[in-house]
């Protein structure tokens, strides 16, 4: 049978690789392989001699599985995308029919091959991480509908996930409570975060019912709960650090903590218009305080 765009004269809809780059979104990549960065800080492993399991981490956490849960959100969120960002490789047409969830899935079978040349501990959090994508998206779930769960789950599986997975690939034991309870504290802090990139979509989301924080209690309190989100944690790891005889981190994250709520008295006074500006110089700041953490972590 002819293709129906071709039979009327219209070009036929092409998958265009630099729609696909699009889709898996480098730019959110980061977290979790700083993330994985820091796991292996807290490892204190011989980069020279584990370089290549490193390497397989970054690009695990990074372009595969990272970029996998961007393709599930985007093809499971296409209608709100079409109000919020009609741009998007998916919305936009640039990425025509099922491909979307054809790249979803196609990333999500790799990443599971890469995850098990990671060994049993890579594999298991891979398995965890591509389940929680799928669950965070897609339908029946979907906890991205609320924002206090589904906030709760991305900040784990963006920070929490790679720091314990790298410790357990490359450390000499199991990752020990410390590391533990300073990543999930991270992960924790993370949920603030994601809620800062829930105020572009204010709009889209109230239309289709997701119930991100911003919609549920609207900009000012989701801000301040945002804040509190960010903040707690840290002050949280400071005092352990200085407990566990890290007296140069605890300063470290405290300092980055004390510019942290000079900028998120700025960030109140106009949450929607400056979650963006906040992202570039708060997070930065939350970021170096997870490395400074991770080393002093190191065996």
């Amino acid at each position: 049978m002819a293709n129906p765009a071709t039979s009327i004269g219209l070009p036929t809809p092409r998958l265009q690789p630099a729609a696909v780059l699009e889709l898996l979104k480098p730019v959110t990549w980061f977290p979790p392989m700083w993330a994985f960065g820091c796991g292996v800080a807290a490892s204190g492993a011989n980069l020279l001699d584990n370089a290549l399991l490193i390497a397989l981490g970054v690009l695990l956490t990074g372009p595969m599985v990272c970029g996998m849960s961007q393709a599930v959100n985007d093809w499971f969120d296409r209608h709100v995308d079409a109000i919020n960002e009609p741009n998007r490789p998916i919305p936009s047409g640039r990425i025509p029919g099922m491909w979307g969830l054809y790249v979803a899935i196609l990333w999500t079978l790799a990443s599971l091959a890469i995850g098990a040349a990671l060994g049993l501990w890579g594999f298991a959090a891979t398995v965890l991480a591509v389940v929680m994508a799928w669950i965070y998206s897609a339908p029946p779930l979907r906890l991205k509908q609320n924002g206090w769960w589904g906030n709760l789950a991305c900040g784990l599986s963006y920070e929490t996930l790679p720091w314990i997975t790298a410790v357990a690939v490359l450390g000499a034991a199991a990752p020990d409570a410390q590391v533990v309870t300073v990543a999930v504290l991270y992960g924790l802090g993370a949920h603030g975060i994601m809620t800062l990139n829930d105020f572009k979509s204010i709009e889209g989301d109230t239309r289709f019912g997701l119930r991100s924080l911003p919609v549920i209690l609207g900009a000012p309190r989701a801000a301040r709960v945002a804040c509190l989100f960010m903040a707690v944690p840290q002050a949280v790891v400071v005092v352990l650090l200085a407990v566990w005889d890290a007296p140069i981190a605890a300063l470290l994250v405290a300092a980055s903590l004390l510019a942290q709520l000079a900028l998120m008295r700025k960030l109140l006074r106009d949450p929607r218009g400056l979650a963006p500006w906040y992202n570039g110089t708060g997070i930065t700041l939350y970021v170096a305080g997870m490395m400074a953490s991770a080393v002093a972590l190191a065996p």
